[in-house]
């Protein structure tokens, strides 16, 4: 499990050279954990293969949780354009959030080793100490309401999509343990919304 090095913000970038330089290190963590277990990925490699001094790393993300948990906020972030350009016109609201979790849990299951890590470090974060954390579920929670297409969720909409989300994570979990076949996750992800979305706001 990701230990929490120390509590104090990360740096955020502020010129083009701190941002591109923000954007290696979330790569290069994204292919070391795509090619091994959360574990044995360590900070100097995620450095080493962005570039950076381990300093700069560390500034930017004092622990490797927050460093995937930043790699989660920028992979749904990287999902929410996505959708937006590909949501088919007409659905009800149910169905288009049900076909938004099932696209992205398909992401995540195709590089399950990444998944697992980000998954961990953003379940085991403190939004006190890693507020990257707070983050994630903001930004999920917008992409199930965008796709809704509802711009002002009444306070049972953030209640059934909150729940929605804790129950998808849960499923996504099953899934890369081997205890929930794909066929049974989205058959399971679609009882849920039909039972959660009832009384969702429509368009």
């Amino acid at each position: 499990m990701p230990r929490i090095a120390e509590v104090r913000d990360a740096a955020e970038p502020s010129s083009e050279e701190q941002r591109a330089r923000h954007v290696r290190m979330l790569e290069a963590a994204i292919e070391l954990a795509t090619e091994k277990e959360l574990a044995r990925v360590q900070m100097h490699e995620v450095a080493k293969r962005a570039g950076v001094a381990i300093g700069t790393l560390y500034r930017y993300f004092p622990s490797k949780t927050h460093l995937f948990v930043a790699v989660m906020v920028d992979q749904i972030d990287r999902m929410g354009v996505g959708f937006k350009k590909s949501a088919p016109p007409g659905e009800s609201p149910q169905d288009a959030v049900y076909n938004v979790l099932v696209r992205a849990t398909r992401g995540l299951l195709r590089r399950p080793a990444l998944s697992t890590a980000m998954i961990q470090s953003t379940s085991t974060a403190n939004v006190a100490s890693v507020p990257d954390a707070g983050k994630v579920d903001r930004a999920f929670r917008q992409i199930m309401l965008d796709a809704a297409g509802i711009e002002h969720p009444t306070e049972e909409d953030l209640t059934a999509l909150r729940l929605l989300v804790q129950l998808w994570f849960g499923v996504i979990q099953s899934c890369l343990n081997g205890r929930v076949s794909i066929p049974d996750a989205e058959s399971d992800i679609r009882k849920a919304c039909d039972l959660l979305l009832v009384n969702l706001s429509h368009r």
